[in-house]
């Protein structure tokens, strides 16, 4: 699918995975939306990729609706990326024993809410209004991109939430495009492993604790580069016999117990 002069709606698409994504697609020619929380890094790189920022809170379906909304009066919105998302982590009972100590619900349900819902939220916003545009050959009329996680796979001591709704993303990733091939639209979701976002930190410490998390990586052992991620995306978008698959990007990592 030739994504040139169409539109490119990228949640979380400020920093990380999700901003490499919005740098990729920009390099296509897409005219990309950069929806996220962090309104100066997002206006910030808008600015440098020749596109939007939209401040959107994903549990915010006005919200949702509006950037949706900016998108389709760029071009037709042909791509929707779904990159926000938080972790939480936190044991499932807690060591003393008692009720006040197992894990926290709201949390849980907050999890759920960002990674999960989010995303279902924004696919069926972004999906109604692909399906108002004409369609290209073989009657494609966009490709939307979910990040997942390993986690939703491999989850880890504590990662009960999270691998939840990274789980949810997956499972949902077949049955939506089952759902959404009426109207000409494919939907993929990428499962990265551990990716060298800022979250690991910055200086020698960061560094080295990054070191050894590469040293579980089957090959090549070291964390992935959010660039890697976001060329699987690039391809799962432009790519039209792409559909309904899950794809681990993970450097053949299988996450231990803890």
């Amino acid at each position: 699918m030739d994504i040139s002069g169409a539109s490119a709606l990228v949640t979380g698409g400020s920093s990380g995975i999700g901003a490499a994504v919005c740098r990729q697609l920009a390099a296509k020619g897409a005219r990309v939306v950069v929806a996220d929380l962090k309104d100066d890094a997002g206006q910030a790189l808008a600015e440098e990729i020749g596109g939007v920022f939209v401040h959107v809170d994903v549990t915010d379906t006005a919200q949702l609706q509006a950037a949706v909304l900016r998108a389709a009066e760029l071009g037709p919105l042909r791509v929707l990326v779904n990159s926000a998302g938080i972790g939480w982590a936190q044991r499932t009972v807690g060591r003393d024993g008692e009720f006040g100590s197992a894990h926290d619900l709201d949390a849980y349900r907050r999890v759920i809410e960002i990674n999960l819902i989010g995303t279902f939220d924004a696919i069926r916003l972004a999906a109604t209004a692909m399906g108002r545009t004409e369609p290209l050959a073989d009657g494609e009329r966009g490709a939307i991109v979910n990040l997942a996680s390993a986690a939703a796979f491999d989850g880890q001591i504590g990662q009960a939430a999270y691998s939840s709704s990274k789980g949810g993303v997956v499972g949902m990733t077949l049955p939506v495009a089952r759902d959404l091939s009426a109207i000409g639209v494919r939907v993929n979701t990428i499962a990265p492993g551990l990716i060298d976002t800022p979250i690991y930190g910055e200086g020698e410490p960061a560094e080295a604790f990054k070191a050894r998390l590469g040293e579980s990586v089957l090959f090549p052992k070291r964390l992935g580069v959010p660039d890697e991620l976001a060329s699987m995306v690039v391809e799962c978008v432009t790519n039209s016999y792409m559909n309904g698959e899950t794809v681990r990007v993970d450097g053949g990592i299988r996450m231990p117990p803890k």
